[in-house]
This record gives C-alpha cells, sequence and structure tokens, in this order.
C-alpha cells in the first residue's frame, strides 16, 4: 500500500477547511490545512512539501491565482500537484488556472465533499498513468 499522500488545502473559510480536512483524512490522506493563502506560503517557506494542494481562489489579501504565481516565482513545491476547488466556474476563471500549472479544477458549488475527493483522487491517480 502507498504511503499516505500529504494534501495541503487552502481556504478562508474556516468552515470548509474542517470539513474537507475530516474527510480526506478519512480516505487516507495526511491533511494540513492553512486559513488562507499567507499562512500556506508560510508554510511552505518554511520547508512542508506536499503532494497535492487543494486551493480556493476567492481570499482576501492574495487570490488563488497570486498564490499560485507566488509559489511559483518562488519555487516552493514545484512537485506538487495543484487542484484548484473555488466556487467560481467561469471558463476564463478555468483557463487561468490550467495556464497556471493546476491540474484540475473543481467547483464547490456543483460538488458534493465525496465527490470532491472522488475528483482529487481521480486527477492524481490519472496523473501517475
Amino acid at each position: 500500500m502507498d504511503s499516505k499522500k500529504k494534501i495541503f488545502i487552502i481556504d478562508d473559510d474556516s468552515f470548509l477547511l474542517d470539513m474537507y480536512a475530516l474527510k480526506f483524512s478519512q480516505s487516507n490522506y495526511e491533511v494540513t490545512t492553512a486559513l488562507g493563502s499567507e499562512p500556506a506560503l508560510a508554510k511552505l517557506k518554511e520547508g512542508f512539501v506536499p503532494d497535492v494542494m487543494l486551493l480556493d481562489i476567492v481570499m482576501p489579501v492574495m487570490d488563488g491565482f497570486e498564490f499560485m504565481e507566488k509559489i511559483k516565482e518562488e519555487n516552493l513545491a514545484t512537485n506538487a500537484t495543484i487542484i484548484i476547488l473555488s466556487n467560481r466556474g467561469q471558463p476564463s476563471d478555468v483557463a487561468r488556472g490550467e495556464s497556471l500549472g493546476a491540474a484540475g479544477y473543481i467547483v464547490k458549488a456543483s460538488s458534493t465533499p465525496s465527490e470532491v475527493i472522488e475528483k482529487v483522487h481521480s486527477i492524481i491517480t490519472n496523473l501517475k498513468k
């Protein structure tokens, strides 16, 4: 059996953060969370290296796109699979996420937590092929 995948969930909504953290830990993931992009950036700068980052777009101070630009600029978590989990699902947002290196884009409003886990697992599994 594989060792647990380290997933880093970044969102500014503590309720969603806790709920997804619980769901992913129940699905055999090692979960780390950050309440917003600034604490997330600090954690990565301290040397935390996740396998997967689940990233919200709409956050105060630095949105998810800016966060992706910043970690790319600073060469942080270069091998992490980034998956955007946002309520913004406009084609322009999806295209921007992909252009910044996101491996997947999940719209929160149209996915149950269980579906989010399935989609994340599917994205990770398909990348291995």
